[in-house]
């Protein structure tokens, strides 16, 4: 006989705090500051903006300068904040390996660079470590590395 199907609550409603605002940021690698885009973000939730800019610069401290790094900070009632980071973004990794400093203006109308699988595969191993892609079979993961490639006018050679 079948066993009924069992939800979990989520963790971050059974920590008995109440979320106030999920922020979603993109921030150069050690180089939080109060300034835009982080400073408004966090201050309009009444968060302490200097304690997430030490934490955030110290973490990234060991990355290459201008590295874009996404920021997923949940804001709670209390005025308390916890922090993720992910890994850069696809068109960060695949722009580097191409050697490039932006992609093509006509994506689909002319090639800019191009890359090998060998550098896909390797993007795809990165992007892979993110939390929530865990379960994403490989090879999907290089399909959509060379699926953005291909939107930013870059050929992937064999």
């Amino acid at each position: 006989f079948a066993t009924p199907s069992v939800r979990t609550a989520d963790p971050r409603a059974m920590s008995g705090r109440t979320i106030l605002a999920i922020i979603r940021v993109v921030i150069p690698a050690g180089a939080a500051k109060p300034a835009p885009p982080v400073g408004p973000a966090l201050g309009q939730h009444g968060l302490n903006i200097m304690s997430f800019c030490k934490e955030f610069n110290a973490k990234t401290a060991g990355f290459l300068a201008e590295v874009p790094v996404p920021v997923m900070i949940t804001a709670f009632k209390d005025k308390s904040f916890e922090w993720k980071m992910r890994t850069p973004p696809t068109s960060y990794f695949v722009k580097k390996a191409a050697g490039v400093s932006s992609g093509g203006g006509r994506p689909g109308h002319g090639i800019t660079a191009a890359i090998s699988l060998k550098h896909v595969y390797h993007i795809a191993k990165l992007k892979q470590q993110d939390e929530g892609s865990h379960h994403i079979p490989l090879m999907s993961m290089c399909k959509s590395v060379i699926g953005a490639a291909k939107s930013m006018g870059i050929e992937v050679i064999r």
